[in-house]
């Protein structure tokens, strides 16, 4: 058997995977950090995936599938419903809009409702009220893919880390579920462990993973920290900025951007002769300066942006997530 593509058809690689006519799916990675990767993920960690998220949800329920279904955020939707003989809506191709969330959501069947979505999702829908009301009565809305400002979230929503490597988010809301190892190297990376872990990569290429005392980790890319036993990511560690030799992360200076008000925000360093690199922010919407200062007042003077280039929309990969490299380019050529 083989590992069926996802990107050729979602829903049958996802059924070939249950059904065991597969050994697994083949995920592309995002290629936020270079070119595409296809992950191999074998249908037990589909399964140990699906299974453990429901019983930390307190159940199964009918789900609502809101992202692309060739993205690994999309397949577990996908695999958890079918799995457990739940209902399954699609959104309609086209715009993210609150209105076409809110007449998908009411065709869903009577009982428990599940979600997942990116932050930018979340925001438009609590950017109207149309879209508020047809979150209420969901039980459960996982958000992944980045960091969310605290105010103004909804109870229902849990905040998820993973990735392709992990069959999606294997961390809520900072705590790992049943059976997934959360571990800090020496390196200050986030490792990952449990029986939702990939097989390895098309290519061959399993650098990534390390066996530490008979036990296989998956060394992410991201920093992070334990707080109480619980999980709290910094940012990805080639994000990092290194200004006058203070490390900067930006996700910590994005946050309060984006809790001003601003629809997104990618902060990045540019070079620079004296500091070593300048922190610039790349700022989507129409925000006032004082807002953006004011929301930046409780942080460092070293973290707060010389810069602000304020743009219609920030640069984003086709799987949606932020393109720092297009977002590095477009704050280097307004800071000259």
């Amino acid at each position: 058997m083989t590992f069926a593509p996802l990107v050729a058809d979602p829903r049958g690689a996802v059924a070939a995977a249950i059904a065991g006519t597969a050994e697994g799916i083949a995920v592309a990675t995002s290629g936020s950090t270079g070119a595409p990767r296809d992950v191999l993920l074998p249908a037990s960690a589909i399964r140990a995936s699906a299974e453990l998220t429901a019983r930390r949800l307190g159940g199964e329920a009918s789900w609502l599938l809101a992202l692309p279904a060739d993205r690994i955020g999309g397949a577990m939707v996908i695999a958890r419903a079918t799995l457990a003989g739940t209902a399954l809506v699609e959104l309609p191709a086209g715009p993210f809009t609150a209105r076409a969330f809110a007449a998908a959501a009411a065709t869903l069947p009577e009982g428990r409702r599940h979600v997942s979505l990116v932050p930018t999702q979340l925001r438009r829908l609590l950017g109207e009220a149309e879209g508020r009301d047809a979150l209420e009565p969901f039980d459960a809305v996982l958000v992944g893919g980045a960091a969310l400002p605290d105010a103004d979230v909804p109870a229902a929503v849990v905040r998820t880390y993973g990735m392709s490597e992990t069959s999606g988010g294997c961390v809520y809301a900072g705590d790992p579920l049943d059976g997934v190892g959360v571990r800090i190297g020496e390196d200050g990376r986030v490792r990952l462990s449990g029986p939702t872990l990939a097989a390895g990569y098309a290519d061959g290429d399993d650098s990534a993973f390390e066996t530490i005392d008979g036990e296989r980790w998956f060394v992410t890319s991201d920093v992070g920290e334990l707080r109480d036993g619980r999980l709290a990511v910094l940012g990805r560690a080639d994000h990092v900025i290194n200004t006058g030799g203070a490390k900067v992360h930006p996700q910590r200076i994005e946050l309060a951007l984006e809790g001003a008000g601003a629809g997104a925000a990618a902060v990045v360093g540019v070079p620079d002769a004296e500091w070593g690199e300048r922190v610039v922010a790349v700022v989507e919407g129409e925000v006032d300066d004082a807002s953006l200062e004011a929301a930046l007042a409780h942080l460092s003077r070293y973290e707060r942006p010389r810069r602000i280039v304020r743009v219609a929309r920030v640069p984003r990969t086709p799987g949606g997530k932020m393109d720092r490299s297009a977002a590095r380019t477009i704050a280097a050529e307004e800071d000259r």
